[in-house]
C-alpha cells in the first residue's frame, strides 16, 4: 500500500523581495505566508525548514511510540523538538537535532535508548534526509 500526501506552494516575485503561500490538502495550512524574511530573518510566517522540523519531530515521536508499543510499553508522553539547520553557503540542510523527553512507565534506560536509536534511523522523515541526524533523549 502506498499513501500519498500533498501540499502546494505559490511564489510571486523575485527571491528576496517576493512572497509566497503554502497550503496542505488537509487545510491545516491554507495560504500560509512565507518569504525571504520568514526564512532568513524574523518575519511573520513559516519557512521550509520549520515545516521540515515539524515533520521530523512528529514522525520521530510517532515511530518511537510504535517501537514502544511493539516492545510492550506505552508512553505517557513523548515531547520532541527538532532543530533543522540550513547551511546558507551550500544551500543544504546540514543537520537535524532532535531533543526528546519521554515518560514511559516500567522501561529500562537501556531498552529506551535502543528504541530511540531505531526511531532515529527508521522514521520515514529520517530516511528522507541526506544529513547528519542526532538525538538527545531523556527518560523522565
Amino acid at each position: 500500500m502506498e499513501i500519498k500526501r500533498n501540499a502546494t506552494a505559490r511564489w510571486e516575485g523575485a527571491g528576496k523581495d517576493g512572497k509566497g503561500t503554502i497550503s496542505t490538502a488537509s487545510t491545516v495550512l491554507k495560504d500560509t505566508q512565507y518569504s525571504f524574511n520568514t526564512r532568513f530573518a524574523d518575519g511573520v510566517g513559516t519557512n521550509p525548514e520549520e515545516l521540515v522540523a515539524a515533520a521530523h519531530a512528529g514522525c520521530f515521536s510517532m515511530k518511537l511510540a510504535f517501537n514502544l508499543q511493539e516492545a510492550g510499553f506505552t508512553a505517557t508522553s513523548i515531547d520532541t523538538k527538532a532543530v533543522v539547520s540550513l547551511d546558507t553557503n551550500s544551500g543544504s540542510i546540514s543537520s537535524s537535532k532532535l531533543t526528546v523527553t519521554a515518560s514511559v512507565p516500567d522501561i529500562s534506560q537501556e531498552k529506551f535508548d535502543e528504541l530511540v536509536a531505531d526511531a532515529e534511523k527508521n522514521c520515514p522523515i529520517s530516511k528522507l534526509f541526506n544529513t547528519a541526524i542526532s538525538v538527545d533523549a531523556t527518560l523522565a
